[in-house]
C-alpha cells in the first residue's frame, strides 16, 4: 500500500510540475515556483506528520510522492549551469541565493 501511495502522489506531482513548465514556457521562474511552492507544502505536511495531524498514508502519498515529483533539483541545476556556461554569472549567483534562501526561510517559519 505504501508503495501505491508514492506512486499515485508522484504522478499526480510531476503532472503538475510538468504543467508549470509549459505554463511558463519551461523558464527559469516556473522551477523557482515550483520548488518554492512545494518547499512550502512539504514544510507544512512534515509539521502536519511530526504532530500526527495527517496519517502515514496521506504523508507518504503528498509529502514523499507529491512533493518528490513536482518539486525539482535537477532541472535547478541544470539551468543554473546553463546560467554559468552562458557566462550569466550575476543570474546564477541570484538565481542560487533566491532558489535557497527563500524556501529554507519559509520552511523554518512554518516548522
Amino acid at each position: 500500500m505504501s508503495i501505491l501511495c508514492v506512486a499515485a502522489g508522484g504522478f499526480l506531482g510531476s503532472i503538475c510540475r510538468f504543467s508549470i513548465s509549459i505554463l511558463f514556457n519551461k523558464h527559469t521562474i516556473g522551477t523557482w515556483i515550483a520548488n518554492l511552492s512545494g518547499a512550502i507544502l512539504l514544510a507544512f505536511l512534515y509539521k502536519w506528520h511530526y504532530n500526527e495531524v495527517i496519517g502515514e498514508l496521506v504523508w507518504l502519498f503528498l509529502g514523499i510522492g507529491f512533493c518528490g515529483a513536482y518539486t525539482t533539483f535537477s532541472t535547478f541545476g541544470n539551468e543554473t549551469l546553463n546560467y554559468i556556461l552562458q557566462k550569466e554569472f550575476g543570474k546564477a549567483m541570484i538565481y542560487i541565493f533566491f532558489s535557497l534562501t527563500i524556501p529554507l526561510l519559509a520552511v523554518y517559519y512554518i516548522f
